[in-house]
Parts: C-alpha cells; sequence; structure tokens
C-alpha cells in the first residue's frame, strides 16, 4: 500500500478501485504510517484514473480532534481532490471488536468497557454489511465525491452485549467500566508504544464527538444483528 507504481499498475484500465488503508492501531506520532498510504494511493488514483473509488473511511472522520481515527481524516482529506469520483464509506464501530471480550466473558464473567457510560447504546456495524454494502457501491455510478454512513439494524449498549454473552455462554455475564485513569498503564501492559491516539479515540465515542456527520450523507442500515456476530465469534473461539 506505500507502492505508488504497484498500485498504479493494480489500477489501471480498472473499472473501479476499493481502497481498504491498512489498520494502525500504534501510530508514530503524526501518522507516518497512514500518511506514506495516503501519499501512494493518490499518486497512484490521479496516474491510473480508474472510473470511481470506494475508500472505507470510518464514522467519526469529520472530526477536528486528533484521535487514532485521524488517519482516515487524512485519507479522506487527500482523495477529496482525486481526479475521479469518490465515495468514502464511514461505517461505525466494528462488531468483530467485541472478539476480545469472549475470552474473559467465558472464563470470568466479566465485560471489561471502554465504551462508557455502560447503558448507551453505540451504533455498531457488522464487517459482513460493510462489504455487502462496499461492493453494492462499486457497481453504481455517481459524480463527485459522497459520503455513505453504515451502522447496524440496532444500537447497542456494553450492557446489551453483556445480557447476549450471558444468553450465548449459559453463565453470568456483567459489563464492568474500566476506569478511564488506568487506560493507559492497561494499553501499554498490552504493548502499545503511545496509548493516547487510542483513548482520544475512546473519548470521542463515549463523548459523542466521534459520530455519524448527518447532512447530505446517505445513511444505510445493515441487516446483521449484534447476537449473530456474537454467536459466531463464540463458535469460531471453541
Amino acid at each position: 500500500m506505500e507502492d505508488a507504481k504497484a498500485l498504479t499498475t493494480a489500477f489501471t484500465g480498472a473499472t473501479a478501485a476499493f481502497i481498504l488503508p491498512p489498520s494502525e492501531f500504534d501510530p508514530e506520532l503524526g501518522f507516518p504510517e497512514a500518511k506514506a498510504v495516503i501519499s501512494a494511493v493518490s499518486e497512484a488514483i490521479d496516474a491510473a484514473r480508474p472510473s470511481r473509488v470506494v475508500c472505507l473511511s470510518t464514522v467519526g472522520a469529520q472530526a477536528e480532534q486528533s484521535n487514532l481515527l485521524t488517519q482516515r481524516t487524512l485519507m479522506e482529506q487527500a482523495l477529496a481532490s482525486a481526479s475521479v469520483p469518490v465515495t468514502f464509506l464511514r461505517p461505525a464501530w466494528f462488531m468483530e471488536n467485541s472478539l476480545w471480550d469472549i475470552a474473559p466473558a467465558k472464563e470470568t464473567g466479566v465485560l471489561s468497557a471502554y465504551l462508557q457510560p455502560l447503558d448507551k447504546a453505540f451504533p455498531m456495524v457488522a464487517t459482513a454489511d460493510i462489504g455487502l454494502v462496499a461492493a453494492a457501491l462499486l457497481q453504481q455510478t455517481w459524480t463527485g465525491n459522497r459520503v455513505v454512513e453504515l451502522e447496524g439494524p440496532a444500537r447497542v449498549s456494553q450492557n446489551d452485549i453483556a445480557a447476549m454473552l450471558t444468553q450465548l455462554l449459559g453463565r453470568p455475564v456483567q459489563a464492568h467500566a474500566v476506569p478511564r485513569e488506568t487506560w493507559g498503564a492497561v494499553f501499554k501492559s498490552q504493548g502499545m508504544r503511545d496509548p493516547i491516539p487510542r483513548i482520544q479515540m475512546l473519548d470521542g465515542f463515549n463523548e459523542g464527538w466521534i459520530s455519524f456527520e448527518g447532512g447530505n450523507a446517505k445513511h444505510i442500515l445493515g441487516t446483521v444483528g449484534m447476537v449473530d456476530v456474537l454467536k459466531k465469534l463464540i463458535a469460531d473461539a471453541v
């Protein structure tokens, strides 16, 4: 994704291109990893000029405050002036992030929650819905740039997820809010060099400044619910 020449070769003659930026969960200061990808992708699109582009972005890409998702903000800003029509697909929080909750819920009956308060329902989406919507968008035609927002059929809270896990695992599971003052130490213990961007992202969700933009953006509801995703995650973990 940092090789503009290879990307140009891949995009040449393409009717449509889907940009899936690699995730960098522990970026260096200033997001140099993302900027290298953005530079290569932008150069390749302008050189190859595929008929249209769909780029996977994120909910909250319009936020001005710096956070882990700023990597997607920078991508949108760069591709906004691309020489071809671009759709920015902004999905909600991935339901599959709950993968990390399955083992602790089984073993201890505790869901350690960073999305807070526990009863706040957040928009979330299954990756299967993201794939289906992205494929549909690639087959459409449009002019200029557009934003498409995507979330699942119903918003869910951490308490909701704990209740679902209780039912699916056959044991009581309770959501516990992880105190914010401990986040930095917890993330560093997990191997992160700089937990600040991740903390800022979580603050954005919890405080509401990472959210859907609305306005002229098209808003789509997926069909895959949280229970279905949890069932698959539990089955895959066996």
